[in-house]
């Protein structure tokens, strides 16, 4: 393992490590230094907060820009719907049906898109599912 350099002054060998930010430094006036500016403990990559740009409202009212018919759009109960439902996460373990998805939801020609994945039986069922569940009377 190397040794650092002094994080605060830059200079000296660090022998130490901020218990906050673990950022290295070589003597408790460097440590004083560092502590007049707040520090925070890292966030490990897996836990980073989503960009500005990639937050689910952002997301959403880019897709929204895009719709035609604001009627089409589900209602947050309908959403929750299903979600809650066992029988569409049941489907939803399906690791080809995912794929699928997922190809709809990323082509640059979603409706062709989704017209092939209508041949596929799982799809399908998966679709009447969604749809029973969103619209109960019909």
């Amino acid at each position: 393992m190397g040794s650092k350099n002094c994080e605060v002054c830059k200079g000296e060998q660090s022998k130490y490590k901020c218990p906050t930010c673990f950022i290295p430094y070589c003597s408790m006036v460097c440590f004083k230094k560092h502590k007049d500016i707040p520090c925070e403990k890292p966030v490990p990559p897996s836990e980073e907060p989503p960009k500005h740009s990639d937050t689910l409202k952002d997301i959403t009212d880019e897709r929204l820009q895009e719709i035609d018919d604001p009627s089409c759009v589900l209602s947050k109960e309908q959403l929750e719907s299903i979600v809650k439902s066992s029988e569409i996460r049941s489907f939803l373990a399906d690791v080809n049906l995912q794929k699928m998805i997922q190809k709809v939801d990323s082509s640059r020609d979603p409706e062709n898109e989704l017209d092939k994945a209508m041949g596929d039986q799982t799809f399908l069922q998966f679709t009447d599912k969604v749809r029973s569940i969103i619209n109960p009377e019909e």
